[in-house]
């Protein structure tokens, strides 16, 4: 007959909601961070294509 030894882990506690909150938003700033740049760049050349479009169709 085999004894099964206690886990050298045990079991873990639950962590806090917030605190696994916190954890997942640190792992993915950087992501977030470039998704944000990505879309102010996006933005910005949308902005500045809209306005020469205006710009020139107030010419002709």
């Amino acid at each position: 007959m085999q004894h099964n030894p206690v886990p050298a882990e045990g079991r873990k506690k639950p962590v806090n909601p917030a605190i696994r909150l916190a954890r997942w938003t640190l792992s993915r700033r950087r992501t977030a961070t470039r998704l944000m740049l990505q879309g102010a760049c996006y933005g910005t050349g949308t902005a500045a294509v809209s306005g020469i479009t205006v710009w020139l169709q107030h010419l002709l």
